[in-house]
């Protein structure tokens, strides 16, 4: 007996829908981010992208437990002396909120090919309206 292996030709590739709304921002990220990857699929393969499109609404009414908003700090740094800029995540959810869904799916996702081509598949939105009706996408819990 040998074993399946999907191959990217044939994935059919659905549309889901997540709302972030009252839920933990980790939380919502790891649904995404399993979908994007499409290890909830029973013909998941490893080297092959297998993942869906996911879209996120409500990414601004998405909560952060205990005291993340005041602790917890998105750091860059531009490659010189000095360059270090420190985002608190208070500051990220009231100005950017879907920066801060994307930041937490995409360090969920490999650093590879895979995980940056399941990237351009997530769309997320602050609000509760998304322009994809036309896919028919299905609502997640």
């Amino acid at each position: 007996m040998s074993s399946f292996m999907a191959k990217a030709e044939t994935v059919e590739r659905n549309w889901y829908v997540i709302d972030a709304a009252g839920k933990p921002l980790g939380r919502t990220a790891v649904k995404a981010a399993t979908i994007l990857r499409g290890k909830h699929r029973p013909e998941f393969t490893p080297h092959v992208d297998c993942g869906e499109f996911v879209i996120i609404i409500n990414a601004d009414k998405a909560i952060l437990t205990g005291r993340k908003l005041e602790q917890k700090y998105y750091c860059r740094h531009s490659g010189y002396i000095g360059g270090l800029k420190k985002i608190q995540y208070k500051e990220m959810m009231e100005e950017r909120p879907e920066m801060a869904m994307e930041l937490a799916v995409k360090r969920m996702l490999p650093d590879n090919t895979i995980g940056r081509k399941s990237m351009t598949r997530l769309h997320v939105y602050s609000g509760a309206e998304h322009g994809h009706e036309a896919q028919k996408p299905v609502v997640i819990d």
